[in-house]
């Protein structure tokens, strides 16, 4: 039977044994689950009649014709299709939900720069008026690159829906606790967790704790996937089984409503006359997801030298070029730090690739000062970056015993493409000017004499 206890009336599916509450074990399973009992059609995808009255839609990901391994789509089992609305669409404006390409001639996106949290004013925001666009790369409409942004959000979205044609969106929050109600289950997030919205995905955002305030990747790309571990093996780093999708869940309610819809960049708005949340069984592998960011086993070096960063990596979405990511989502989290005759921290460093870096809690080791909770920095493509003067100094002269990095997690987006500012971070969000400065102080040790200074 369905559960009647789920949050705000929803009928959802019963709990799986062995499972966070909710939630089925899995990355990219090919999952199954019903909210009423015989929903779920067997042996078929598209019977003559579904049972209850149902409408089967299938919501597929990929091309029909990707490769097997590669093939993503779920069958829904609903209350209505969901082409049924009332009104076509018109064009609504967004101002701070930026699309690549967005190039101002009037910004500077060549630098190194670093913001301070985004504040969280007084403003009433929902999940997609309080979205504030930092960078975007690429390009949306032919599906290349990202966009970075942080969320700010005060209050619920109420007979209120969105969903993203452009884009796959990996949700990391920072502060609050959100619940996203989507046509395939419920997913509450709160800080140390992330979730992955695939695009297609019709969702309502609600606050559960607030007000809210996180970092979205917006993945123009291919999916995100798990990084191949190679010699690694087949353990450590995001294991598949602590990714949690949500069991069936859904409502039937007759209430006028909207839907927006992100697509090439612009939005468009339609009424409608229900609730969409109406898949009461679903089965297949293309399907919103949780992960908790504690859960992340790291490996590195146990003998000496500092390893790239990639070994953090905990999901990649892979672009045409073999081992060059659209994307790679990395996490820095605590970590015991053993190396013998080791600088550290992270090297000093110029990289094809362009890393926006957010702090989710605590201290960052390479900027022990200014890299705080809910702040951003960008360092572009072949622009240098490292250490500033306090954790070079502290690092280059450490007693190298054993030592647990703790009270830390920070994260990157990073890219092969170059990211644009927008004018909201060159202008409006709280741009540290001096932060360049941190490097000002570093001092000439050479000297032309041999020995270590």
């Amino acid at each position: 039977m369905g559960d009647d206890s789920a949050p705000h009336g929803m009928t959802r599916a019963p709990d799986r044994a062995g499972s966070l509450p909710g939630y089925m074990p899995g990355w990219a399973n090919d999952f199954e689950t019903e909210a009423l009992p015989g929903a779920l059609p067997q042996g078929m995808n598209s019977p003559q009649r579904c049972n209850y009255g149902l409408y089967g839609e299938q919501l597929s990901g990929t091309a029909f014709t990707a490769p097997s391994h590669q093939n993503e789509r779920s069958w829904c089992y609903r209350i209505r299709p969901s082409v049924k609305h009332t009104r076509r669409f018109r064009k609504v404006d967004m101002p701070y939900w930026v699309s690549a390409p967005a190039i101002d001639p009037d910004v500077i996106s060549l630098g190194q720069y670093r913001w301070d949290p985004v504040p969280l004013t007084g403003d009433r925001l929902t999940w997609i008026g309080g979205m504030r666009t930092m960078t975007t790369a690429g390009d949306v409409n032919t599906q290349t690159g990202m966009a970075a942004h942080v969320y700010l959000v005060t209050e619920s979205m109420v007979d209120s829906y969105f969903f993203s044609a452009d884009s796959e969106l990996l949700v990391v929050p920072q502060q609050g606790r959100l619940r996203f109600c989507t046509e395939l289950g419920i997913i509450d997030l709160e800080p140390k967790e992330i979730a992955l919205l695939p695009r297609g995905l019709v969702y309502r955002v609600e606050l559960l704790e607030g007000p809210a305030r996180g970092f979205v990747c917006e993945n123009y790309g291919q999916k995100f996937e798990l990084p191949g571990r190679g010699p690694i093996g087949a353990n450590c780093m995001a294991n598949r089984r602590d990714f949690k999708t949500p069991v069936a869940a859904f409502e039937d309610r007759e209430v006028p409503s909207t839907v927006t819809v992100k697509w090439c960049g612009q939005f468009h708005v339609t009424e409608i006359g229900h609730s969409p949340l109406d898949v009461v069984a679903w089965h297949g592998n293309y399907a919103p997801c949780k992960y908790d960011l504690r859960t992340y086993c790291p490996v590195g070096a146990i003998l000496f030298d500092h390893p790239d960063p990639s070994i953090f990596a905990v999901l990649t979405a892979p672009s045409g070029v073999p081992g060059t990511a659209n994307i790679d989502f990395v996490l820095f989290r605590e970590r015991w730090m053993v190396m013998e005759d080791t600088f550290r921290p992270p090297w000093y460093h110029k990289n094809v690739m362009s890393e926006l870096m957010g702090n989710i809690y605590g201290q960052y080791d390479a900027k022990p000062q200014g890299f705080v909770p809910g702040g951003l920095s960008l360092h572009n493509c072949m622009l240098p970056h490292g250490p500033d003067r306090e954790a070079f100094e502290k690092a280059s002269t450490a007693d190298l015993k054993p030592h647990k990095l703790d009270n830390t997690m920070s994260f990157m987006f990073e890219t092969r493409f170059p990211q644009h500012l927008t004018r909201f971070a060159a202008t409006e969000a709280p741009l540290q000017d001096d932060y360049i400065d941190c490097w000002a102080d570093l001092e000439k040790k050479f000297d032309g004499t041999p020995g270590l200074k």
